[in-house]
């Protein structure tokens, strides 16, 4: 018996040790900064421990977002080139604005924007400017678009607020309970070919993934580069691997509380009418759903 409880005695030793060298030093958050240049000593302060914030800034980490958020809408602080660049996870990235057809094939792709900036900013910006040759929309079809964007002439974004994702539609509550479900699972399926065409194209791509270490028109031709041998490859083989396995796959893409449209986009009437579009589409198809089809 002694024995043992000596055995037991030295185990709860190790064991108390172990557990304070991992709270005492694995657990520590930095609590100084220490460099010189303003830009790293801010980001550090911000990313470090919560103290030195409360210390150096004398206010919560939140807090301060919430005030540089408010100076920028009011025009009173400007971002550096390098935090525009920064997507809302904080990771740097160029925003990217592309239209695709079903068949997986780019017809537009206008990259270089900031990270930072909002979707709809980025169309509203190409739609106002003639030069940049956005596609026609025919009368009577549209583009379809995800949630960061507003419904407009050509443009229809899917029900807030309503299941849209193809996984939301499995199991046991799989059948759609009304026009709204039903729009935005036809809607989720045929907008997956822009996410499966993106999924082919980093694949083939892999330095799309990254920040290369070139000049920023050169990260930016290489999007443009890609997207047209991603074309070429499509239009020549069309049971191409990469197309059979990737493309071939739905894709769930994660939802984004964050990402708003822009409000300012339209005007009353247009946005009016968009919506009453809108909701007229997704009655017929209710209808539809309700008196012909005999399956899900």
């Amino acid at each position: 018996m002694e024995d043992i409880d000596l055995e037991l005695d030295e185990m709860e030793l190790v064991a108390a040790a172990a557990g304070y060298y991992y709270y005492s030093c694995l657990t520590k958050q930095p609590s100084r900064c220490l460099s010189p240049r303003r830009c790293e000593f801010v980001s550090e302060v911000l990313n470090g421990h919560d103290d030195y914030c409360r210390e150096m800034l004398r206010m919560d980490k939140h807090v301060f977002h919430k005030l540089c958020d408010i100076l920028r809408q009011r025009a009173m602080l400007r971002d550096t080139a390098e935090s525009r660049f920064r997507n809302k996870k904080g990771i740097l990235s160029q925003n990217v604005l592309a239209a695709c057809t079903f068949d997986l094939q780019f017809i537009f792709i206008y990259p270089g924007w900031e990270g930072s900036v909002t979707d709809s900013h980025v169309l509203r910006a190409v739609l106002d400017n003639p030069d940049q040759n956005f596609p026609q929309i025919p009368e009577g079809k549209y583009y379809l678009v995800d949630s960061g964007y507003l419904n407009t002439g050509g443009f229809i974004a899917p029900f807030e607020g309503v299941r849209y994702q193809q996984y939301e539609f499995r199991g046991a509550n799989q059948l759609p309970r009304n026009a709204k479900e039903l729009f935005n699972h036809r809607h989720c399926f045929l907008r997956n070919a822009i996410l499966r065409s993106f999924n082919v194209l980093k694949a083939r791509f892999p330095i799309l993934k990254l920040a290369p270490q070139y000049s920023f028109q050169i990260q930016r031709d290489i999007v443009i580069a890609g997207c047209v041998l991603h074309n070429f490859i499509r239009r020549e083989e069309r049971n191409e691997w990469l197309f059979d396995s990737v493309g071939a796959a739905p894709v769930d893409e994660p939802s984004d509380p964050d990402d708003l449209p822009d409000v300012q986009f339209l005007s009353s009437m247009q946005e009016q009418f968009a919506y009453s579009l809108r909701d007229s589409i997704a009655a017929a198809m209710w209808d539809d759903f309700l008196n012909k089809w005999d399956e899900w």
